[in-house]
């Protein structure tokens, strides 16, 4: 369906983050055998809703020296220069160039990526799971999740070590996932 007849079903304004209802989670495969999960405590974003689709916009930024993987050793490591070097590059951003239909609830968000002074074009899987009001202050929300697989080394993350048997100890496709409740504009005035 083409983008320019189908809306967001939200009140058109800027729907911001309520982060204590919202998670940034990553997934990297260890050894080949397991997973490692980790997310970021510290970001921030905003959904513009246009009139259409094509007028909609999504923006996002995370603060890399904010992850977390349950391990303080690991988390240093990621923090340097063989991963997120965050002394250069503080913040990872997204920045949407189209948000387009998919079917019924749900979108593909297509945008710039960059992480570690890299910006790449990716896309998120995007599922709206619907609105309601938020019971402890009145505020309207619109709740979404979202899901990606990005290559690290694209992003000039390439730091690893070889198995004995062939192979590394992290892959190198990276899982995204996000779980996001947003505000509406005027904290529910708009339904």
């Amino acid at each position: 369906m083409s983008t320019a007849t189908r809306n967001l079903p939200l009140a058109p304004g800027t729907w911001t983050l309520d982060p204590l209802h919202c998670t940034v989670e990553f997934t990297a495969r260890h050894m080949a055998i397991s997973k490692v999960r980790g997310r970021f405590h510290t970001f921030d974003a905003a959904l513009v809703v246009g009139n259409s689709l094509e007028t909609s916009s999504l923006s996002a930024r995370v603060d890399m020296a904010s992850v977390d993987t349950n391990n303080a050793d690991r988390d240093a490591h990621l923090r340097n220069s063989d991963f997120f070097h965050v002394d250069q590059h503080p913040e990872m951003t997204f920045e949407s160039t189209a948000i387009l239909s998919a079917g019924e609830n749900t979108y593909g968000v297509v945008g710039d990526l960059t992480i570690n002074g890299v910006t790449r074009q990716e896309r998120l899987d995007v599922v709206f799971h619907g609105t309601e009001t938020f019971p402890g202050d009145g505020s309207f929300h619109a709740g979404f999740e979202a899901t990606a697989t990005i290559s690290r080394t694209d992003y000039g993350i390439d730091f690893n070590v070889p198995l004995g048997a062939g192979g590394f100890v992290i892959s190198d496709n990276i899982g995204i996932e996000l779980d996001i409740q947003l505000r509406a504009p005027h904290d529910g005035d708009d339904r």
